[in-house]
């Protein structure tokens, strides 16, 4: 089965526009004020309007109530919410009665691929933080869900961090950007050159 690959950070058609050309399954739209990637929702809702059939809008999200966050998903017509924070279990499971969530674990030292048993209701489990992890480690966690892999991810090592991690899914967001929330064309080329060669 292919690699999906979802394209985060997205701040203009343009963006949205070329990685959905180059073969990018879903965008990611960035709700934390905080981020160089942030966009409003009225922002987010300009290019989500547009997208074609069969490309999904992902909001990220961190810390939100999930209230908030369930109003917002139905109000911008989400496809998956994706929560970045400290969400609990149960907040958690509380949105995924109402949306497919995916659940951002960080990898840090001493982490056990157990606890990601606790998220049993996301219907994807990703770590992020711009810095690579163990691959090996991101395959291993396959076992309790579907693994988009996403951390440090470049043209220049997607296709090796594929071939390790075999994930469901692949999240590049700075690995291709000119600047924070800025794509280049280039490199988001060079991105899905190096996972069609890797197939």
């Amino acid at each position: 089965m292919p690699t999906r690959v979802k394209i985060c950070g997205i701040t203009t058609w343009d963006d949205a526009r070329l990685s959905i050309d180059l073969g990018a399954s879903a965008l990611g739209f960035n709700f934390y004020p905080p981020s160089p990637r942030a966009i409003s929702p009225a922002d987010a809702w300009s290019i989500i309007r547009r997208l074609p059939p069969f490309v999904e809008a992902v909001g990220v999200f961190v810390n939100w109530p999930p209230l908030v966050v369930d109003a917002l998903a139905r109000a911008l017509r989400l496809d998956s919410v994706q929560l970045h924070g400290a969400e609990s279990p149960a907040q958690v499971d509380e949105l995924a009665r109402k949306h497919r969530v995916i659940k951002a674990v960080q990898v840090t030292r001493g982490f056990r691929v157990a606890s990601l048993a606790r998220y049993r209701a996301a219907r994807g489990l990703r770590g992020g933080t711009g810095h690579t992890l163990d691959w090996k480690l991101a395959h291993d966690a396959s076992r309790y869900g579907r693994i988009i892999l996403a951390g440090g991810l470049t043209p220049e090592n997607i296709a090796e961090a594929i071939r390790i991690a075999a994930p469901y899914a692949v999240d590049v967001a700075s690995g291709v950007e000119a600047r924070p929330g800025r794509k280049d064309p280039a490199r988001l080329r060079a991105l899905f050159a190096a996972i069609d060669t890797g197939r």
